[in-house]
């Protein structure tokens, strides 16, 4: 049994449950056997049926009460499935929210969607068929052994040698399997993310004449999953072949010496017919489980990797009540440091002081470390040192869902769900009314485009749907943003990726929707510049100066370099 599935919630409480109605199930399956073999004997001997309807009673309602068991353990499993698949998915969730932006742009959006929405779905069959096929391989056939042993040893001693035989199989082939499972687990991981990349830039493609040369690009990658697929299927192929094969050998194998013993009188009618009806019975619950453990081979992929992800390593700080912020909240950090993995100094001895309303922009060149303070401030990402503390309240990381459910982040590249512009919207607020929405999206100027689509609010986008541009998703960004009234607004690049007259637009609306709020702005377009209450000047991981516009161009140190030399570009 997969060791993982022990780390489910209340998986103990329903494999007890499980094994309960297996051994329930086992019994009727010997008890079914024994008295079908007892009809048949006795009317094989010359007695009416009316004297074996004692016998067929009993097999009907042993028949009756297994596949009851059956059913109820069928609907245990699901009911299970569907709850722990819910729970690791509300937990899947949180942890990439604390996880950040940082680590779904590393693992790829397009993996890290595709494990969040098809993954769970496959843990979840995973779940339902392996529990109770795990179980029944466990506790059936040493029940059916046990009572063929009582009726003829030698049939016992067929059917265990035969055993071996087909598990010994089974874990060659199923380690080859795995193998091949695994490789088609990565190449579908890597088609995921090739297609979202692809959908993401095909304006772009097209725009540079580059969308026709593409097209081999996905070939290729479509081309190597499917070879990863027929290949697990070549396993599976012969996988279910060599379980036929061994299986009909082994009864054939007991039938003949069944027979002989008839013939030279060794063994009487009953007791053979019982052995015959139940040699089958014990190769079902193997077979079952080498034919379900290639469907369910993704599913439980899927799940090791989602138990990988609720493992990692967080720094999430549930119990530290953050202040809700306000005109006279004091934020204060000293002394603030950050690594890298590869133990690359990131941000040093960041020192900055905070209070009430603000606009503060970041800059500098790329590397500099803006990203990275803003991760930092979101909670995202934690300092190796330093003190924060907030209206003089230490707080060991931002990570607090207390001070994150007070801020909107509005990353460069902001996520278009598969769903309505609507539910696009009010995503973090899925209960909002239809008419806030509309006043959100009137505040972020998406009315017009709301207005020119066929369906309006109820329009279906993101992947599959229909396709919006650059500066139409960042407005859907900010209308989310817009319908949380959050009173501190973090922003990584957005509006990096937009032509200059679409960011203007958009310009003014964030402007209005900044003020009153305590706002974090992270840019290299030092245009945003004028209009931020202070400016924080980033250079290798370190603040090498700060101040409004007019004092730093006066002191004509990095700040001014920096505008003279995107002056120069322009």
């Amino acid at each position: 049994m997969d060791k993982a599935l022990f780390k489910v919630k209340g998986i103990r409480a329903v494999l007890a449950k499980l094994a309960a109605l297996t051994v329930i199930q086992a019994s009727m399956i010997m008890t079914q056997a024994f008295y079908l073999a007892a009809a048949i004997s006795s009317l094989f001997g010359g007695d009416s049926f009316h004297r074996t309807a004692r016998e067929l009673a009993i097999f009907f309602l042993a028949l009756t009460i297994r596949q009851g068991a059956a059913v109820w353990k069928k609907h245990i499993a699901f009911h299970f499935a569907a709850y722990a698949s819910e729970t690791l998915h509300a937990a899947l969730l949180e942890k990439l929210f604390r996880l950040g932006p940082r680590f779904v742009k590393k693992e790829g959006s397009g993996q890290t969607v595709t494990l969040v929405i098809e993954g769970i779905t496959k843990y979840r069959h995973y779940l339902e068929l392996s529990l109770v096929k795990l179980l029944n391989m466990a506790l059936i056939p040493m029940a059916i052994m046990i009572f063929i042993l009582s009726l003829n040893a030698r049939s016992a001693v067929i059917l265990t040698l035969a055993l071996p035989l087909l598990v010994i199989f089974m874990i060659l082939l199923g380690l080859a399997a795995k193998t091949k499972a695994d490789r088609q687990y990565e190449s579908y991981h890597l088609l995921s993310n090739h297609f979202v990349d692809s959908l993401r830039g095909l304006e772009t493609l097209k725009y540079l004449g580059l969308a026709k040369s593409h097209v081999n690009k996905i070939a290729y990658v479509s081309e190597q999953y499917r070879k990863a697929t027929l290949a697990s299927l070549k396993i599976a192929f012969l996988s279910s072949f060599a379980l036929d094969f061994f299986t009909m050998l082994s009864i054939a194998t007991v039938a003949v010496f069944l027979g002989l013993d008839l013939i030279n009188g060794d063994m009487y009618l009953h007791p053979a017919l019982t052995i015959l009806i139940l040699a089958p019975e014990f190769f079902v619950p193997i077979r079952e489980l080498g034919s379900d453990y290639h469907a369910t081979l993704d599913g439980r992929n899927a799940g090791k990797k989602i138990m990988e992800l609720l493992e990692r390593e967080t720094f999430q700080e549930l119990d530290t009540l953050v202040p809700v912020w306000d005109s006279s909240t004091n934020f204060t950090i000293k002394g603030l440091s950050v690594q890298y993995d590869d133990y690359a100094t990131a941000l040093e001895d960041i020192e900055l002081n905070v209070t009430g309303a603000k606009t503060i922009g970041i800059i500098g060149a790329s590397g500099a470390g803006k990203s990275t303070l803003i991760d930092v401030l979101s909670g995202f990402l934690k300092q190796e040192s330093g003190n924060i503390q907030i209206n003089q309240q230490r707080v060991e990381t931002l990570a607090a869902k207390s001070w994150q459910r007070q801020l909107s982040y509005i990353p460069q590249h902001p996520y278009i769900f598969h769903d309505t512009v609507l539910n696009n919207i009010r995503f973090y607020h899925p209960d909002a009314q239809a008419n806030e929405v509309y006043e959100a999206a009137r505040y972020a100027g998406l009315l017009d485009v709301i207005e020119s689509l066929p369906e309006g609010l109820a329009t279906m986008i993101g992947d599959g749907g229909r396709h919006l541009s650059g500066g139409q998703e960042q407005r859907i960004a900010l209308a989310r943003s817009f319908l949380g009234k959050r009173s501190i607004i973090m922003l990584d690049e957005p509006t990096a990726h937009l032509d200059i007259e679409t960011e203007l637009e958009l310009k003014e609306k964030m402007l209005d929707f900044f003020k009153g709020k305590l706002v974090f702005l992270a840019t290299h377009r030092l245009h945003w510049m004028r209009d931020m209450d202070e400016i924080i000047v980033l250079e290798h991981g370190r603040i090498v100066e700060s101040g409004d516009h007019e004092q730093l161009l006066a002191n004509k140190s990095v700040y001014y370099q920096l505008v003279k030399a995107q002056e120069g570009e322009v």
